[in-house]
């Protein structure tokens, strides 16, 4: 824990950018992917196994039935995490961690020049682009599949980590402390990724075990008509 702690504390690379240089260019880089414009982060969140914990025990559950944390991150288009939350339950939706993290506050009260990307489980907002639920036209198709293929970083960001430091991943156990030190080992560890994609460090082969199935729940397809109609125009442009 002393390591975990010097880390966190000695290492700071995990941030949001908001210089207009900054945002230009990890706009440039996510439209290489997949051509989607005005991208500046990809969301997503991923489970980490841990030991039950003494107090409020049912909530560490995850769907997939073991004790975890869920952790929320956004990473730019090297793969760099931008932001991490680590403090909720295994138990806990994705859209509500979103939605009651510091950066969900952000993006709801900051008028900001772009937008994220997230899976279908988030909710579509004016600076959160989701698929499209039951596409019905080639535009719709192809768009979600842009977006699939761009929104994809952020799981082989996770899959990078857990198949690095695998005191994150099932294959490794799962990490034996309470939540709060697991969160402050997690937190490490993503900051430790980011070193070695500054650094440079070769990434690992990548295999479907550390992979996420990104099967969480569904969030309907609501939103502000203004909302629906940002969408659709940048659906159109996949025509």
């Amino acid at each position: 824990m002393r390591v975990s702690h010097a880390i966190v504390r000695d290492i700071d690379n995990i941030k949001f950018p908001t210089t207009k240089a900054e945002l230009s260019k990890i706009k440039k880089g996510f439209y290489n992917i997949a051509k989607v414009p005005n991208v500046i982060g990809a969301v997503d969140g991923t489970l980490i196994p841990i030991i039950a914990p003494k107090e409020n025990e049912p909530v560490y559950v995850c769907r997939k039935g073991y004790h975890s944390l869920n952790i929320q991150a956004v990473v730019d288009h090297e793969m760099r995490f931008t932001n991490l939350v680590a403090k909720f339950p295994g138990s806990v939706h994705d859209s509500f961690m979103f939605c009651n993290s510091e950066l969900g506050y952000f993006f709801e009260e900051t008028q900001v020049d772009g937008w994220l990307l997230g899976d279908s489980g988030y909710a579509l907002k004016g600076y959160l682009l989701t698929p499209k639920l039951n596409p019905s036209s080639p535009a719709e198709e192809k768009y979600n599949k842009v977006h699939a293929k761009t929104r994809t970083i952020v799981e082989q960001a996770f899959g990078v980590c857990k198949s690095r430091y695998r005191c994150l991943h099932k294959t490794g156990g799962c990490l034996p402390f309470t939540p709060e030190r697991s969160a402050l080992v997690v937190t490490a560890v993503f900051k430790l990724h980011n070193k070695c994609i500054d650094d440079k460090l070769p990434l690992p082969d990548l295999t479907d075990e550390f992979i996420d199935n990104g099967d969480n729940h569904i969030v309907r397809d609501i939103a502000p008509a203004n909302v629906q109609t940002l969408r659709e125009r940048i659906i159109q442009r996949f025509a």
